[in-house]
């Protein structure tokens, strides 16, 4: 009987600690953020110092880890591909991108959408049905793409129809590249949004659907932690919902822009929030 007690007590103890262990989520990329990726984990690719190790901590603590990120440039195939080549160990599931965001809607609204979006990306949404005229147009990161005269097709599509949909799988004002930061499609976003009068709906983060459908439903918000370098997507966004946010000093950090509310901390890098991730994980923050 005693070795059967014991044998209960072992387990439940395991069974506690694994709860306390899945309330810790990161976006990047790490964004997943609960981990947030671009800026977070890497910079085109290239991984920051010891993020990758960081990582694998995180993994051998057994906390739970999503990739949440805005990127709608690459195909998730793509995208998946170029952060394993970098060195991080990821599976597809582990990434909640605004690319796959973008597609559910368009697949679940059965959408016939004029794409201001990359090739790569293109890939990952159904085809056009050439039967249908446009009842909508959706705009991702492709700089390629915004010529005057895509621009001002997809302003006539809207136009014309007032019952056509503007939708934009993120709202990002830049980006973080290797050496500088880059305009993101916030700005065509915007123009579009003034010359036709009308709201884009959001697809990616700061999105609060977004951060929510990124956790299991057994999940609470409360148990999350999202890790970012973006004050606004990251982690004003995380926190709106009930995240706690752990801002990173890298990436498209820039220290004259403050969150409201702040941040739950603010560290050096990625290697630094899983340390406090790690030594918090028991207490009630």
């Amino acid at each position: 009987m005693d070795l059967y007690n014991s044998f209960i007590s072992i387990c439940k103890e395991k069974f506690y600690k694994a709860q306390m262990l899945r309330r810790l989520l990161e976006n990047a990329v790490l964004k997943s953020k609960p981990l947030n990726l671009n800026g977070t984990l890497h910079v085109e690719y290239e991984p920051i110092p010891n993020s990758i190790q960081a990582l694998n901590r995180l993994r051998y603590e057994g906390i739970a880890v999503k990739f949440v990120t805005n990127s709608d440039k690459l195909s998730n195939r793509t995208l998946l591909n170029r952060l394993l080549a970098a060195g991080f160990t990821i599976q597809q599931k582990e990434i909640h991108s605004s690319l796959s965001a973008g597609v559910k809607y368009v697949c679940k609204n059965n959408l016939n959408p004029y794409y201001l979006v990359s090739k790569d990306a293109r890939m990952d949404f159904p085809e056009n049905d050439e039967k249908r005229p446009f009842d909508s147009v959706m705009i991702g990161l492709a700089p390629e793409e915004y010529s005057y005269e895509n621009l001002n097709k997809a302003f006539n599509i809207l136009l014309t129809n007032k019952n056509a949909k503007l939708i934009a799988m993120q709202k990002g004002k830049y980006y973080k590249r290797k050496n500088d930061l880059t305009l993101g499609p916030g700005l065509y976003v915007k123009g579009v949004e003034y010359v036709v009068g009308a709201k884009a709906i959001i697809l990616g983060k700061p999105n609060a659907y977004f951060f929510r459908s990124a956790i299991d439903d057994d999940v609470n918000v409360n148990e999350c932690v999202m890790i970012g370098d973006d004050i606004r997507d990251d982690i004003m966004g995380a926190m709106k919902v009930g995240f706690k946010a752990i801002q990173v000093k890298t990436g498209k950090y820039l220290p004259d822009i403050v969150a409201v509310p702040s941040p739950t901390i603010l560290v050096e890098n990625f290697c630094e929030a899983v340390d406090w991730i790690l030594e918090n994980r028991y207490k009630k923050i």
